[in-house]
């Protein structure tokens, strides 16, 4: 019955977000105050009615409820009650129910948070993030139903992949929804001022938290499911550029353009197209990301599903929404004028090369994306474009980028002097100087490891002079003072720059300097690797809830010191009958001790593979500073309080 009533609501949803999209934006056209106010209500009944539907199939999940298909392809009893919960979105049909979910519930906060927004311009926000949903909501029902029920149940299921049986892996899709499913909120905004013709500091004020929350919870995602590929994989890597990893990227860099150049529409009412188009690409780029990963048209160790059916119907969804804002941007988008006009060496220029950056380092990482596809549909090739490309592309956008954005950060607006190469002196002769040591020191000839070292020193110390040059002039004492209140905004770009730093140098560090060895051990026998001893001292078979596990016992010594112990596993999934790796990882602060078992050898004995990864945890700790800085910049009340709010004038909206 519970299923039954999910089911109904998930209809009553649809309908609901058809009465959203159509009244409130008829209502707006027209100054119909009545019809606008339908979207509010609208928004929450909505919310209200898809949570419900989700906590249906939850519900299922957990009473294993095999009169579900669903449940059936993707749970099974003897499963822990994390990846029971976690196969409700671990699959096609219920990761959709999710999408809609954050998609109504986004809807539903801009509704309960947005009074301040003129009525017309937010009765067309509400109005194009359901039409949105309408979409997505079609997508389910009609070809990816999540309650479709089996005559004959079985007595118990097939079981949810393996790979997606991890901590990491339960909460990566989360986070990854909310982040892709958030620039929806950035798109509404920027169609919403196209359709009524203004794009204005308090617009700008309005859509950068929308930006920021879903920029947030991308590089949560992200790092998430860069540290799963790390422990879980068992290939020792962070990255592999795989088409979905780059799915989740591109969004990701697009937001952190879009994020940059609202700024400058806000403070000095300048690219103001610029920045409506990087909000419409935003979430087309989500879509795309949809798209690559349940088409089935690339391949991808973690994609959703292989069906080019369903991905026939995204592609539709991507060319209505995103097609349709640009062919309505270039209509509106000449009336779009900015006002404000600034010098070549000023913040508004750093910014402008800001954006360029990371548009072109998408673009360069979207086409190394889709080129297999292209390269077998036109020239009937098969081919696979990996790291060395993605590596020597994109690397130096990387590199322009982070020696950017220090002095992008402390330049003035409109006009700036060479006051603050002076001011960044400092910054810069530290950078250089650890530049040298670390060349000094490193035994091979890599200059990736020095650059990387040079770039986060000049990151981290460079946001630090930009927040010590807001305090103002006086004693330490009363800067320190004033460092306290200083904005939240402030803090929150300190510390995302600083974090953007570290996760370069620990991304440079393990590249340049991993070591690895792999030998053959039987039980007794070490192998050694650098300044590490490892011991193999036993190998056992170990029964878990549901997998059959092959568990290694090893000790890591350095210097003849004992200084920890790992467990690598090899588990065999029966019901799956599939197998995974969990590597053992000793974690230190400046290097990992990282170690898998393979398969026992005919002559007797195990393979084992050893790694050293220097300042590896560094990456995800950078990464976790980064969402730190979001989370700050989140708490600064200008962003709850939309300033200079004007409510539309009675006989239209002033275009400028």
């Amino acid at each position: 019955m519970i299923i039954e009533l999910g089911h109904f609501a998930l209809i009553l949803a649809f309908a609901v977000a058809i009465a959203q999209t159509v009244v409130p934006l008829i209502g707006a056209h027209y100054r119909w105050s009545g019809w606008m106010a339908v979207a509010g209500p609208a928004a929450t009944v909505q919310v209200l009615l898809v949570g419900f539907a989700f906590a249906a199939l939850t519900y299922a999940f957990v009473t294993s409820d095999f009169s579900l298909k669903l449940v059936v392809l993707n749970s099974h009893t003897d499963k822990p009650m994390l990846y029971k919960i976690s196969g409700v979105w671990g699959n096609h049909e219920g990761s959709l129910l999710l999408w809609v979910l954050i998609l109504a519930l986004f809807g539903a906060a801009a509704a309960w948070f947005g009074g301040q927004l003129p009525d017309t311009l937010r009765a067309r926000v509400l109005g194009i993030q359901a039409s949105v949903g309408v979409a997505f909501y079609a997508f389910i029902l009609f070809t990816s139903n999540p309650f479709t029920r089996l005559v004959n149940p079985p007595f118990n299921g097939e079981d949810l992949n393996p790979l997606l049986q991890d901590p990491g892996l339960a909460f990566h899709p989360p986070f990854l929804y909310l982040g892709y499913v958030g620039l929806s909120m950035a798109f509404s905004f920027a169609v919403a001022a196209l359709l009524e013709g203004r794009v204005d500091a308090a617009w700008g004020r309005w859509v950068r938290p929308w930006t920021l929350a879903a920029w947030l919870f991308l590089t949560i995602g992200i790092a998430l499911g860069s540290w799963w590929a790390y422990y879980e994989l068992g290939w020792g890597g962070f990255w592999f550029w795989d088409p979905v990893e780059n799915a989740s990227f591109m969004p990701w860099l697009i937001a952190a353009a879009l994020l940059h150049s609202a700024i400058v529409v806000e403070k000095r009412e300048a690219l103001k197209a610029w920045t409506i188009l990087l909000a419409i690409l935003a979430f087309g780029f989500s879509l795309i990301g949809t798209f690559i990963v349940r088409s089935g048209v690339l391949t991808s160790v973690h994609a959703f599903a292989n069906d080019p059916e369903r991905g026939v119907f995204i592609l539709m969804i991507l060319g209505v929404f995103t097609g349709g804002a640009l062919l309505l941007y270039a209509v509106r988008a000449p009336v779009m004028q900015a006002k404000g006009v600034f010098g070549v060496v000023s913040r508004e220029s750093a910014l402008v090369i800001n954006n360029l950056l990371l548009a072109v380092s998408c673009f360069v990482v979207f086409i190394g994306t889709i080129w297999p596809l292209v390269a077998e549909l036109m020239f009937d090739r098969k081919l696979s474009v990996g790291p060395p490309f993605f590596n020597a592309a994109f690397t130096p956008f990387v590199i322009a980028l982070g020696a950017l954005v220090p002095l992008g950060s402390i330049l003035p607006w409109k006009r700036g002097t060479g006051r603050v190469v002076r001011t960044m002196l400092p910054a810069l002769v530290l950078a250089l100087a650890v530049a040298g040591l670390v060349w000094a020191m490193q035994t091979g000839s890599s200059l990736g490891g020095p650059l990387g070292a040079a770039l986060g020193v000049w990151l981290v110390v460079g946001s630090t002079v930009d927040l010590l040059t807001r305090t103002g002039r006086g004693d330490w004492r009363s800067r320190l003072g004033r460092l306290t209140r200083l904005p939240g905004a402030d803090w929150g770009k300190a510390l995302a720059h600083g974090g953007l730093g570290i996760t370069i140098f620990g991304v440079a560090g393990l590249t340049a300097w991993q070591q690895e060895a792999i030998e053959v051990l039987d039980i007794g026998d070490s192998m050694t690797l650098g300044r590490y001893e490892v011991v193999l001292e036993d190998v056992s078979r170990v029964e878990g809830p549901n997998y059959l596990a092959t568990v290694a016992r090893m000790h890591v010594y350095e210097g003849g010191r004992d200084i920890g112990t790992l467990l690598p596993e090899k588990r065999v999934y029966p019901v799956a009958q599939m197998p995974t790796t969990e590597a053992g990882i000793d974690n230190g602060f400046t290097r990992d001790v990282y170690a898998v078992i393979g398969d026992p050898q005919q002559g007797g004995g195990w393979a084992v593979r050893v790694y050293i990864k220097p300042f590896a945890n560094w990456i995800w700790g950078g990464a976790i500073i980064m969402a730190l800085g979001g989370i700050v910049s989140l708490t600064d009340r200008r962003y709850r309080v939309a300033a200079g709010a004007r409510k539309p004038v009675a006989g239209g909206v002033p275009a400028e």
